[in-house]
């Protein structure tokens, strides 16, 4: 069986690659499907990037560290958490176990009857992903809390700029694909 792992990668950064290496590396023989949560929201601060901009990030930074075995798949908020656990089942592959450090996701899928794992979090103080928005959006030090492949992907879409201007408030809450 599979596992399941959920979040907004808002950016996809090296404390998730990790998590995903220390997922796979404890179950080598179950694939993992890698859940984008909030999948229609983008183009806010919380929510910058599209779903399938957060889908080349994972993709391309699981690539480049050779790390296979994942499935990545965005999934929509259905805003009714008393339904969410059971739409994921209808809408994902059979999974056996989750991940998460979400406090109510825990709940939920434990309520439904999951195994619920705790990833241990590398260096939560760095590898946050509202700081690490905010060092885009100023242009200083940010590259290296990404793996190099998201980097020169945020780089191409010109994150910096956007960042900026959602910080300013420059923009309203999109639904739905951006681009």
């Amino acid at each position: 069986m599979r596992g399941l792992l959920i979040g907004r990668f808002q950016p996809f950064h090296l404390g998730h690659l990790a998590v995903v290496r220390e997922i796979r590396s404890s179950r080598p023989d179950a694939p993992l499907l890698v859940g984008i949560g909030s999948a229609e929201e983008s183009f806010t601060w919380q929510n910058p990037f599209t779903a399938g901009e957060r889908f080349e990030m994972i993709q391309r930074a699981l690539a480049e560290a050779k790390v296979g075995g994942v499935e990545v798949v965005p999934i929509a908020d259905i805003q009714r958490h008393a339904l969410w656990v059971r739409y994921l089942e209808g809408l994902l592959p059979p999974f056996d176990r989750v991940y998460t450090n979400n406090p109510l996701t825990r709940l939920l899928f434990e309520r439904a009857g999951y195994t619920v794992e705790l990833p241990k979090l590398v260096d939560r103080r760095r590898y946050e992903g509202v700081r690490i928005r905010e060092r885009i959006a100023a242009g200083r030090g940010w590259a290296e809390l990404l793996p190099p492949a998201v980097a020169r992907y945020l780089g191409s879409v010109d994150a910096s700029s956007r960042l900026r201007i959602l910080r300013a408030g420059g923009a309203r809450p999109t639904r739905g694909r951006a681009r």
